[in-house]
């Protein structure tokens, strides 16, 4: 894009100094002054790119903002222009303050425009619509929520019932996670980069990249509160104290972790559950697995079974910081010929 940028212009400054040049030729009374109209060809040019640069990062949104401010201010300086205020008076003096009025409006209709143009939701709107026209709420996704990657899973299962924003910032700043020279920061940053790659291939889903330079704050979670607020969004977070702020302010929010916690299998002492052993226990005989929502099974007697699944009865249920942590007992298939020495030893008892 940078390259491309430069050569655009290069391109353009050349063609304008070439018609600078051919206006003088075109014109005899011009023959003698052909260099200097190159000179102030280029000299143009160069304004014009320059003007360019300086508006650099000035987005289309930003434009739209100024554009319809200035037309709020001239349509407010054409109504005062009419009203009794000018009726009588010295005609060239009631000229020039048509004119001041008219440039002092527009220029504090284009500022205060810019200032809120994320608020223009109904002026500069963002289209909320869906195939069917359908009002579709919003949801702002804050970096947490893509690193942790749980939201691929729930847009695929297609139960996401919401609008996906994210701020242009937060890709900011996943590519500056991705770019450190630490390696779990790095390979986070990464992991959410290819979340948010794979959001937007789902053609079934709703996604937009919001561009907001409005907020000034250094801190990324006041400026997420901040779009949302103006979206009239929720907040899409893993991030509990980034949602107790969201809560502070009335900003909805949606938690993943609170999500996930809903649709935990509940257990009872004496259930039967099935669960994939991959480490040792603590205990020689014991044999660790996982449940789908991260409760860790310590399963007596499964020691032998490691990579395998097993069947196992409850037989206590410990709350930890993690969530929660399940005792288990072995209980063997009949495809089991020699059942661990433990487990015979332990139903001989």
């Amino acid at each position: 894009m940078k390259h491309t940028l430069i050569i655009i212009r290069v391109v353009f400054f050349l063609v304008f100094v070439f018609c600078s040049y051919l206006i003088a030729y075109s014109i005899p009374e011009w023959d003698s002054l052909r260099w200097v109209a190159v000179g102030v060809g280029a000299a143009l040019a160069a304004l014009v790119i320059l003007v360019d640069m300086m508006l650099k990062g000035f987005s289309l949104r930003g434009l739209s903002a100024v554009t319809f401010g200035m037309f709020l201010g001239w349509l407010a300086a054409a109504i005062l222009a009419k009203s009794p205020l000018f009726e009588q008076g010295d005609p060239e003096l009631l000229y020039l303050f048509r004119i001041a009025l008219f440039l002092i409006l527009s220029y504090v209709g284009a500022v205060l425009a810019l200032r809120g143009k994320d608020e223009f939701n109904i002026i500069i709107p963002y289209v909320r619509f869906e195939p069917h026209h359908v009002d579709a709420p919003l949801a702002v996704l804050d970096a947490s929520a893509l690193i942790d990657g749980r939201i691929v899973g729930i847009c695929e299962s297609r139960f996401m019932g919401y609008g996906l924003v994210i701020p242009s910032f937060i890709i900011d700043e996943l590519h500056r996670i991705a770019d450190s020279r630490e390696v779990q920061k790095r390979e986070r940053g990464r992991r959410g980069l290819e979340a948010l790659n794979k959001l937007r291939a789902m053609p079934f889903i709703s996604i937009h990249i919001h561009e907001s330079d409005a907020v000034k704050q250094d801190n990324i979670e006041a400026k997420l509160v901040y779009v949302a607020a103006a979206l009239n969004a929720r907040l899409l977070t893993t991030d509990y104290n980034l949602a107790q702020v969201a809560k502070f302010h009335n900003v909805e929010w949606l938690n993943l972790n609170t999500l996930a916690r809903s649709l935990r299998t509940e257990c009872v002492v004496g259930q039967h559950i099935e669960v994939d052993l991959v480490k040792e226990g603590r205990e020689p005989d014991q044999g660790v697995g996982y449940l789908s929502d991260g409760s860790m099974v310590v399963v007596t007697d499964g020691r032998d079974y490691l990579g395998r699944q097993v069947l196992a009865e409850v037989q206590n249920i410990l709350p930890s910081a993690g969530g929660r942590m399940i005792f288990a007992l072995l209980v063997p298939s009949g495809q089991d010929e020699d059942p661990p020495a433990s487990y015979q030893k332990r139903v001989k008892s």
